[in-house]
């Protein structure tokens, strides 16, 4: 079966508004046939609970559609409350998206 990858960048502080708008780019995308997804947080300063809930949220719906999705470039700070959260259990993180291109985008081809 072939993958289809897409890319979601998000910056600032990833709160309820925020949240609320990676949800609904996450439907659309699964929606349209999306199953691999990875989550570009590079810009990302901060991540709130809504965040957390978002982020969840978002698993869940890739999820149910035997999709994937994977979060980069995440700072110290999130890093830390990915640990604190046990987040770091649930998603697959990467270094930067070369990181993620060569364990996931190649192994597929």
């Amino acid at each position: 079966m072939n993958k289809s990858v897409a890319v979601l960048e998000f910056s600032g502080i990833l709160d309820g508004i925020k949240g609320n708008e990676l949800r609904r780019e996450v439907s659309n995308h699964v929606d349209n046939g999306t199953n691999v997804l990875l989550l570009d947080l590079k810009n990302v300063k901060f991540i709130d609970s809504s965040g957390l809930g978002a982020l969840v949220s978002a698993m869940q719906m890739v999820r149910k559609t035997d999709g994937q999705l994977f979060v980069c470039s995440i700072n110290d700070q999130v890093k830390m409350l990915f640990e604190l959260t046990k987040m770091d259990r649930i998603f697959k993180v990467f270094a930067d998206r070369e990181e993620f291109n060569r364990q996931v985008v190649a192994t597929q081809n």
